[in-house]
């Protein structure tokens, strides 16, 4: 253990196992006492075995702009442990903010009654990228627009959570969550028989139970539209179709026939109810959005306008996604709920403003700036850690382009240890958990728990040189939430 920890460092921030006076905190102890068992040799050999199992299991992502394109996505052999009141604190935060924004999409694309109120400007909607005019009168399926968000979370120096931003379109990453849990199950076996972990194995299920919700039937026919083979996340899409029992599909296997959408087979054609799609909006139909797509189908949008087919995401659900629109969710929650958020956001400054933007020209170098769509850790600076040429790159874009840009104070939030090096190093970790909506909002009793294993990096995007943990979420005592 003194191998192992010797160099255990968290100065300056908030770390999960370690409290300020170098004693492991209550929710870690368990695992602390269990590690003291282990040598280095021990958890590299755990290590080895984890990037040996993804490897065979072909869980891996794409890069579009590296040599290497395919890559496993490196998961710690030490897990993020979470205790049972701090999840519930984070649960009740996401399941008020999904209820909220579901209702900021439905407005938004009926009668715009927080536009008209002066909650949000209208130009702050209609210049959204992902505002789609297309969408204005449409009525999903049950109203539900948000049928899976992945929020992200961190933990800052105070101990406190903060939603980072929120990912309505196609959040990816819960086949990482999912296989991150059983290797992790067969590398600490021991592990899983003394801590009440709560289970993430009904996600699927639960994805299903969405599909037959909107559909009003169990026998109905399910499909994931995926662009196919070449996509970064197809290795999720694959994987969530079988455990779900849905057909896997591209634009090309489907057809529309009276405005319904049918799969092709080799008999004929059969029907499909709701499709879990995982192309852009732009990309779906086009007969209405991108005439060059070869991704989605004709008349696919149509069907869904006139209800005969539900989409999860609905489309214009990233006009929510959009970071400028994402300064607004606490006051959405006031505004639909009459409530306070109970997760709060990062403050934020808006370059559109005058003020504000001359605040971040003013101060960029301390600041993190990210463009309004931006995605993967790309079109990102983290001021302390930028280089001149960087900082004036950004900030001339700032000047041109002022609503593609917003910016926050730098900050640090927690870290958590991992093996890196053959060592146990603090690494700063984010959390991605996933919210279904369906007849009722549930949360995944714990998420993806991103790492950025560059030392010092606040980047944790696996195309950015992230990996990933395991997320542990302690229960109390009931014995049926315990995963076996």
């Amino acid at each position: 253990m003194t191998t192992l920890l010797s160099k255990y460092k968290y100065d300056l921030t908030y770390d999960e196992m370690m409290d300020s006076s170098a004693n492991p905190r209550e929710t870690y102890l368990e695992y602390y006492n269990f590690i003291k068992q282990l040598s280095a040799k021990d958890i590299q050999e755990h290590h080895e075995f984890i990037d040996q199992t993804l490897l065979l299991l072909g869980i891996t992502f794409n890069v579009y702009n590296s040599k290497q394109k395919e890559r496993i996505f490196p998961l710690d052999p030490i897990p993020r442990i979470i205790n049972h009141s701090e999840w519930s604190h984070i649960e009740s935060g996401l399941k008020q903010r999904i209820h909220a924004l579901n209702c900021f999409l439905s407005d938004v694309y009926s009668d715009q009654r927080i536009i008209k109120d002066n909650i949000i400007p209208r130009e702050f909607i209609e210049s959204s990228s992902g505002f789609l005019k297309e969408c204005m009168g449409v009525k999903p399926l049950k109203d539900r627009w948000c049928h899976i968000t992945g929020s992200d979370i961190i933990r800052g120096s105070d101990g406190q959570y903060y939603v980072l931003e929120d990912n309505l379109r196609c959040p990816s990453g819960v086949s990482y969550m999912l296989e991150n849990r059983e290797i992790m199950k067969r590398t600490y076996p021991e592990l899983f028989k003394q801590l009440n972990v709560k289970s993430v194995r009904n996600y699927p299920l639960l994805l299903r139970q969405v599909c037959e919700f909107l559909s009003d039937s169990k026998q109905g026919n399910f499909g994931v539209l995926t662009p196919g083979i070449y996509n970064s996340a197809y290795f999720e899409h694959s994987f969530l179709a079988r455990e779900m029992g849905a057909e896997l599909l591209m634009g090309d296997d489907l057809v529309v026939i009276n405005d319904e959408v049918h799969m092709k087979t080799t008999t004929g054609t059969e029907r499909i109810d709701v499709l879990y799609r995982r192309i852009d909006d732009t990309f779906l139909d086009p007969t209405v959005f991108n005439p060059d797509s070869l991704l989605g189908t004709p008349g696919l949008f149509n069907a869904f306008r006139k209800g005969n087919v539900g989409l999860i995401n609905a489309p214009g659900t990233g006009v929510a996604d959009d970071k400028l629109i994402y300064t607004f969710v606490p006051d959405m929650i006031r505004y639909y709920l009459s409530e306070d958020p109970i997760l709060p956001n990062l403050d934020t400054y808006l370059c559109y403003d005058d003020k504000q933007r001359q605040y971040v020209l003013d101060n960029i170098e301390k600041l993190v700036v990210k463009a309004v769509n931006g995605a993967g850790g790309y079109d990102l600076l983290i001021g302390p850690q930028s280089d001149q040429k960087t900082i004036d790159l950004f900030k001339k874009n700032i000047v041109k382009h002022p609503r593609k840009y917003i910016a926050q104070e730098t900050i640090t939030f927690s870290t958590s240890p991992s093996f890196v090096d053959k060592q146990i190093n603090a690494r700063h970790v984010d959390l991605r958990p996933f919210i279904l909506y369906g007849e009722n909002i549930e949360v995944t009793p714990g998420g993806l728990t991103r790492v950025a294993l560059k030392d010092g990096s606040l980047v944790v995007n696996s195309s950015q040189g992230g990996g990933s943990k395991d997320t542990w979420i302690l229960s109390e005592t009931n014995q049926s939430n315990k995963e076996n």
